[in-house]
Order: C-alpha cells, then structure tokens, then sequence
C-alpha cells in the first residue's frame, strides 16, 4: 500500500489553504499533512493535522499521541502510525506533548486532556458536528491514549467512540515475561528510565491513570482495539488490558501479528505490503466502522 507525505500548500496571497481544498487539488496523494494548532484554557497545542485524500462522510476526528517512552519520541517520529491511523479512513491530530521529566504525570497528561477538549469543541474545523472521536497512541502514546479514556469516562466527557492502542505501556512495574525477554541495551533499559522520568516518585504508580492495567475499574470506557506482535516487550500487558477490558464487559479486539514484526521499527517504516502497519490498517478501518455512530 503506498503512502505519499505533502505539506499543505498555500494559496496566491500565501495563506495556508484548507486541508480539504487542498486535497480536492491533488486527488491522487493518499494522506495530507500539515502542521496546525488547537488553543484551549489559554494555551495552544502543536501537532500535525492528517487528512485522507478522500475524505469519508461519516470521518472520525483522531488525537494521536506519538510513542517513545515518555522521555523520547515526536509527532514527526509518529509519522507512519499517524498515516496509518488516517489510511483507514479519519482525519487525525498528532499531538506534541510535553515530553518526561520536563513535565511529569499528572501535569503531562492534564495538559493532553485540555487538548482532546479543544479537539471535541472545534472537531467541525476539520470534520463534521457530529464526527466520532477516538483515541490513539503507541508505547508511552498508548499509555496515555488509555489514561485519557478514563479521564473522559470519570469526568463526563468528551464522549470516546472508541481507543486505539499500539504496543501500549501499561504497567509501571515491567514484570511481563515478555519485557524480561526484551534486549535493553548496553545503557539500561529504556522503559524503567521512561517511567521513572514520567512519574517521578514510585508511589505515582498506584493511580490508575498512571499504570492503566492496575486500574481497578475499568467498565464504562469506550470500544478498545489493541495491537501488538509476538515479538513484541509490550505484548503481555496488551493481552492482558485486552483480557480485563473484556471482562469488565468493554468490546475489545486484540491483534497479534506473528513475529517477526520488526518491532519497534514496524511503527516508524510507512506501512509496506504485508507489513504489521499495513495489517493494521485494515483492522483500524474495520473498527471505525464498528464503532461509528449509527
């Protein structure tokens, strides 16, 4: 499947031109992209807006929060998966958020939430009134897509059509078989360091928003989709989100891609023929529509 990247051109007076007409001029790139800012509470967030070459009607509007381990990563990083998410047939705003420890749990992921508010209210700007908002991220992005789903549970809204989550980190305590599997590296291990950046004290770990598979309740959040490989550290605690969400009565769907995936570099290569990311497009196409409003 091949995907082609344009920044959005600009008008004869040299104005950004709208994401839409842009596309109608150039009807045979797959996904557009330019950078945009949503402003909320007195603030403004950055990131990038994608739109598919053929908008669908009844299109949802997706936050995408890129991965890393919460001390790494960028919107530009999250390129491929961002694309992906668009491919299958929303519009999507990867976010850039504050990176650990510059800016720690909770304070990073109220600032996120600020952000999925000022998406929810101006979601007619690059969709529809009515469009259907969901939820997306991978590793420390999936965490927090997790994170922000309870919090629009527990605080009544924006209503979530659904969550999306790539090889999430869920679980602050990395106790999986397959994490203890994993290759750290020569350095340390890069998970340990991205919580310990991201919570700054153990004990931060006990909220539920922090470490999402610890939560203790988890009824009432929206249609999950979860992707991982076998060959991926983040399996086990995908498989095992995935196990309680069904438990506590949440459709969910978890994929599993049979190694090797060439996890992590499968998130970061634009999803080829046959490739994990093109599998998922697929499957992230078949849960829109299931999720959409009827």
């Amino acid at each position: 499947m091949p995907i082609h990247y344009l920044m959005l051109q600009r008008n004869s007076e040299g104005e950004p031109m709208p994401a839409i007409a842009a596309q109608r001029l150039q009807p045979v790139l797959s996904v557009f992209w330019r950078e945009e800012i949503l402003s909320a509470r007195g603030e403004t967030f950055t990131g990038r807006l994608y739109v598919p070459a053929e908008v669908p009607d009844n299109a949802g509007l997706v936050l995408h929060l890129h991965g890393g381990h919460f001390n790494s990563g960028s919107p530009a990083e999250g390129q491929a998966v961002a694309t992906a998410l668009t491919e299958a047939g929303a519009v999507v705003f990867s976010l850039s958020y504050p990176l650990a420890p510059v800016q720690r749990f909770p304070e990073t992921l109220e600032r996120i939430y600020a952000a999925l508010e000022a998406l929810a209210r101006g979601r007619n700007r690059w969709a529809t009134r009515g469009a259907p908002l969901y939820i997306a991220g991978e590793e420390a992005g999936g965490n927090l897509a997790a994170a922000l789903a309870m919090m629009a549970r527990d605080r009544g809204g924006p209503d979530l059509a659904g969550q999306i989550l790539f090889s999430p980190m869920l679980d602050a305590c990395l106790g999986t078989a397959s994490l203890r599997g994993a290759q750290a590296g020569p350095v340390g291990c890069r998970w340990a360091d991205g919580w310990a950046d991201y919570l700054g004290t153990p004990e931060r770990a006990a909220h539920p928003y922090a470490a999402p598979l610890q939560a203790t309740r988890l009824a009432g959040l929206p249609p999950a989709l979860l992707i991982s490989g076998q060959d991926d550290p983040m399996r086990d605690e995908a498989a095992q989100y995935a196990a309680r969400l069904g438990q506590s009565g949440i459709a969910v769907r978890h994929v599993e891609f049979s190694a090797p995936t060439r996890w992590p570099q499968a998130y970061a290569d634009a999803a080829e023929e046959g490739s994990c990311l093109c599998k998922s497009c697929g499957e992230i196409a078949a849960f829109y529509e299931r999720t959409a409003p009827s």
